[in-house]
């Protein structure tokens, strides 16, 4: 028996469960993008420009990205339930020497997986190989590592339930292996069919197909909000990656899981679609405001840095390197800087004595310090 609406169909299957079985896309009846949603588009398309192009005006978009990156890795992976905050990750990095929990590792291979699929899209289209090699980064080493990373499933997978061990009781049954296989080579097809819809809508469908297809045992969730970001660069709407969606998702978790069910249940695209680029809004004028305070932060410092130091001096190489080590000690500074020890020591000294970083251990020695004022910046 089948419970059928334009976006798939609930078929019950042998073990006396229903899974759903998506349409092919794009999906007829089609898609109304009515006047309201229309308002809420070019709203959208509008405030992405504005990031756009602030992009263009950043003195260095590479070390902000990195900070961008991370902030997203952490955000998405606390949405599956990870702890690890952004401070975490960054005195990791600043101290190697120590093996990084689980959860640590779940937001460094987000890290990774995002990384590398920006540079693999520079030279190769979105296609189910290349998910499937972002997914083995995303996975690899983790608390899901031994549920196939980098390989779509072949077992049937299920969303929540009163009992995580009863398909019976589950909120959501994806597609069987058999439907999941016809569904993904219909949603890599979908992603170059960049002229059936606008490219924000083109992009909230991907990412909604794609978590109704669930098709790898975890990581999931954390791949189709990458996903999101692979397709706007892909479509060459943004030139930089600035704009990350976790951070509305998180603080909307509940109205995000509930308008991705309700496409399966209602077929209900237009209330996911006006949710999708209301986040789209939100999430431009964040990263538009959080770019702005980024450069006034480092002119700001850097002519405080001149005054207190001059112009010819290392203070400004390493006001640069704070950007994206915004945690560091004397060791830092002596490698990147090439210089002694005792050189490294006194140029820290001297950027606490002017207030722009702060020592965090209180001791005198294996003292590190942070770029607090830069970090408070992605804490909204």
């Amino acid at each position: 028996m089948a419970h059928i609406n334009r976006t798939g169909k609930y078929i019950t299957q042998p073990g006396g469960y229903k899974a759903f079985i998506p349409e092919p896309l794009p999906h007829k009846p089609d898609i109304k993008i009515n006047r309201g949603l229309h308002k809420v588009l070019s709203n959208a398309d509008r405030a992405l420009a504005r990031l756009d192009g602030i992009s263009y005006i950043l003195p260095n978009p590479e070390l902000f990205v990195a900070m961008y990156i991370r902030h997203e890795a952490v955000l998405s992976s606390q949405i599956e339930g990870t702890q690890s905050s952004l401070e975490d990750v960054l005195k990791f990095e600043a101290d190697k020497k120590k093996k990084p929990k689980d959860d640590r590792v779940e937001v460094l291979n987000y890290i990774d997986a995002m990384n590398y699929g920006l540079k693999r899209l520079e030279t190769i289209p979105l296609s189910l190989r290349l998910i499937k090699e972002i997914h083995e980064k995303l996975m690899s080493n983790t608390r899901g590592g031994h549920k196939s990373p980098g390989e779509f499933r072949t077992s049937q997978n299920w969303i929540g339930g009163s009992d995580q061990l009863n398909i019976k009781q589950a909120i959501f049954v994806p597609p069987p292996v058999y439907e999941m296989d016809r569904a993904l080579s219909n949603l890599e097809k979908f992603f170059h069919n960049t002229e059936t819809y606008p490219a924000l809508v083109h992009c909230g469908i991907a990412h909604a197909q794609f978590e109704t297809i669930h098709p790898f045992l975890d990581g999931n969730g954390r791949l189709g909000r990458l996903l999101i970001t692979f397709l706007l660069c892909q479509q060459n709407i943004l030139k930089t990656p600035l704009l990350y969606l976790s951070h509305y998702l998180k603080a909307n978790r509940s109205e995000y899981y509930d308008r991705l069910m309700a496409i399966r249940t209602k077929g209900d695209w237009e209330g996911w679609l006006e949710f999708f680029l209301k986040g789209i809004i939100d999430v431009s004028h964040q990263a538009a405001e959080t770019a702005r305070n980024i450069m006034d932060l480092q002119k700001k410092h850097k002519e405080l840095i001149i005054s207190k130091m001059g112009s010819r001096n290392q203070g400004l190489i390493l006001h640069e390197y704070m950007f994206n080590h915004p945690f560091l000690n004397s060791t830092m500074v002596k490698k990147h800087l090439s210089c002694t020890p005792k050189s490294a020591i006194s140029l820290l000294n001297q950027f606490l004595e002017v207030g722009i970083v702060e020592e965090i251990t209180g001791g005198k020695r294996n003292r590190v310090f942070t770029y607090s004022q830069y970090l408070d910046l992605f804490q909204n």
